[in-house]
């Protein structure tokens, strides 16, 4: 059973850095495509980024472009987020989620086949 383990929510104010790691046991780590998706009270989840399982395709929402870095590391089943600049409206749950391909529709939650119980990131204006 493939299971997924979010790590490195806070609470922080704007401007701030963070960086979520997600650790994935179970399954084949290396082949899934990883991807980080976010909700805020209220709202749909929201697509934040993705990496293919070389990490040679990644893709961002618009809404943090240039400011959050996926990256992967296969030799120790872990997914990174790292967050730049954090913004009061980035505030959410982060959940870490594993798809068996990475689909054109990447951005949709549909696509994932796994996912962590999520962490709470609350930045404070």
């Amino acid at each position: 059973q493939v299971q997924l383990v979010e790590s490195g929510g806070g609470l922080l104010q704007t401007g701030a850095s963070l960086r979520l790691s997600c650790a994935v046991s179970g399954g084949t780590f290396s082949s899934y495509a990883m991807g980080w998706f976010r909700q805020a009270p209220g709202k749909e989840r929201e697509f934040v980024a993705v990496i293919n399982w070389s990490g040679g395709n990644i893709y961002y929402g618009d809404s943090v472009k240039g400011r959050f870095s996926i990256s992967r590391d296969n030799a120790k089943n872990t997914v990174t987020l790292q967050m730049n600049s954090l913004k009061p409206e980035d505030t959410a749950v982060y959940y870490c989620a594993a798809s068996k391909y990475l689909y054109t529709n990447y951005y949709s939650a549909l696509r994932y086949n796994y996912w962590g119980q999520g962490t709470q990131v609350t930045v404070s204006s």
